[in-house]
């Protein structure tokens, strides 16, 4: 994977660094695992506006991914490494040996002709599906269920990936990509090895206009609101705007939101760092 800074011939480029898609082998996505995708503009089934800066936007299909593997036991091959608009790991699409098809995140280093498979007794190689209890502490795993044949929730986005620590009884413990240690359920399936584009990190759209085809409009600086707007806003001249908070009055910069009472406490041995 590499990235390219473009030559600046247009203001707009001028800083921009675009992915070189070295990983990606087609642009054509698989027809029968497209599902349309509706944009809500951030409007509730009232019509009412429920969430700011949304709207426009290119118009999108959705690509259905297998998050559960659950087709164990059935070797598949790595047809092609495609890209999905709808998030920022490249996706890959899977031949069954029945003849079935399906869509997987892509793990990094995964390629065209591989075969992976899914299951407990699979070895633990890259694209591989195990349950916790059956991977080799110290490996590198992402795409990690919080429960048993729900699929995967944990560590799904570019370039993350999560390490198995320590195994204990039903528990395994698992240190994610936000830093945090938690307990998981030995039950419970991970793909092994980290998720494929970690250059995402790096990109720089170059323009404004770029947000708005991602669907994001423009967000209004709470310090140039009115006091009835945010409590931010208001102030004679150019107020600093006193404490960072939420338009809610929630303490922003290192405020704990988790609930102190919230029945999962007690799986995280670790909290992740500020």
């Amino acid at each position: 994977m590499s990235v390219r800074k473009l030559k600046p011939i247009t203001p707009g480029q001028r800083f921009r660094v675009v992915n070189g898609f070295d990983a990606i082998t087609t642009d054509k996505p698989e027809k029968s695992l497209l599902a349309p995708l509706k944009k809500s503009g951030g409007r509730n089934s009232q019509g009412k506006m429920t969430m700011r800066q949304k709207g426009g936007g290119h118009k999108r299909r959705y690509r259905v991914i297998d998050f559960k593997r659950d087709k164990q036991g059935v070797a598949a091959t790595v047809e092609s490494i495609q890209y999905d608009p709808n998030r920022t790991a490249f996706i890959a699409l899977l031949a069954y040996a029945d003849g079935e098809k399906r869509y997987i995140i892509a793990p990094n280093g995964l390629q065209v002709g591989q075969e992976v498979s899914s299951g407990a007794e699979v070895a633990p190689e890259i694209g591989n599906a195990l349950p916790l209890s059956e991977i080799p502490l110290g490996t590198i795993i992402s795409g990690i269920e919080l429960r048993p044949g729900q699929g995967a929730v944990m560590a799904r986005s570019a370039g993350t990936f999560a390490q198995l620590m320590a195994k204990d009884g039903k528990f395994v413990t698992i240190k994610l990509p936000s830093g945090e240690t938690r307990l998981v359920l030995a039950d419970c399936l991970a793909t092994i090895g980290a998720v494929s584009n970690s250059d995402h990190q790096l990109l720089v759209s170059g323009k404004a206009g770029r947000s708005r085809w991602l669907g994001r409009r423009p967000r209004t600086r709470p310090v140039a609101m009115n006091p009835v707007d945010h409590p931010m806003g208001g102030g004679e001249g150019r107020a600093s705007g006193g404490h960072p908070r939420s338009r809610n009055g929630i303490p922003a910069k290192g405020f704990r939101t988790r609930s102190k009472t919230k029945s999962t406490n007690k799986y995280i041995l670790e909290r992740r760092k500020k």
